[in-house]
């Protein structure tokens, strides 16, 4: 009998001690209740929220600015630079796109535009301003957008901060044969006329090293000379 009442007074203990973690997480499920199912309320109206956002009212609104973008790139096409900035008097330009539709790829895209018309424009410094605005993970447009802002700075006499971003083109995608040779070769030329001799050479040789096919390899053996690494 002795063996008998040792066996039963562990599952004893052990159904009090389940039924007590029962009852206290029964007390505070009564207690906790209701702030954690508006908790959890609110991250469902969150999450929803954004989902809906994203197809409701984003989604809607790109479709928009990509309508209203189009006919400003078609006057980017045929050089009618002012027209495709500020639109004409049926449809909204670069500008009108950034302003009315911000957060959208299109009014991004818009900016880089913008910069571009500006630059040929000659208005150097609100390129600036909207090419440094613009940012796009496609390296080829992000390389491009690099290039021209080098572009404005260097119009601007800016030559310091003209070099650093064509050498920022000029290594962003180096498969790019044909862009990255002629930032590179515009940073070596730039550093020549600041004097920056050894940072010209190093630039040429890597035009001619890296891109030996390229229309600037052709004679940038010429430039290598008045520097006196070709004799």
């Amino acid at each position: 009998m002795a063996t008998e009442v040792k066996h039963e007074q562990p599952v004893s203990t052990e159904r009090n001690h389940d039924q007590h973690v029962v009852e206290r997480a029964q007390d505070f499920w009564t207690k906790y209740s209701k702030p954690l199912m508006i908790g959890l309320t609110a991250v469902v109206l969150i999450v929803g929220g954004f989902f809906a956002y994203n197809r409701f009212v984003k989604g809607p609104e790109e479709v928009k600015a990509n309508d209203a973008a189009w006919k400003a790139q078609e006057y980017y096409k045929i050089d009618s630079f002012r027209l495709a900035l500020n639109g004409d008097a049926s449809t909204p330009g670069f500008l009108k796109v950034i302003s009315r539709y911000s957060g959208t790829k299109a009014a991004n895209l818009a900016k880089f535009y913008a910069g571009s018309s500006y630059l040929q424009l000659g208005d150097f410094n609100n390129a600036v301003k909207y090419l440094k605005d613009f940012s796009s993970d496609a390296k080829l447009v992000q390389l491009r957008a690099t290039g021209l802002l080098g572009d404005a700075y260097a119009e601007l006499g800016k030559k310091e901060d003209a070099v650093a971003q064509y050498k920022k083109a000029g290594t962003m995608l180096e498969s790019d044969d044909f862009n990255s040779p002629e930032y590179l070769f515009r940073a070596g030329y730039l550093s020549e006329t600041m004097n920056k001799t050894e940072d010209a050479i190093e630039l040429y040789k890597q035009v001619k090293a890296k891109y030996p096919n390229s229309q600037r390899a052709y004679d940038i053996d010429k430039y290598l000379a008045r520097l006196g690494e070709i004799k």
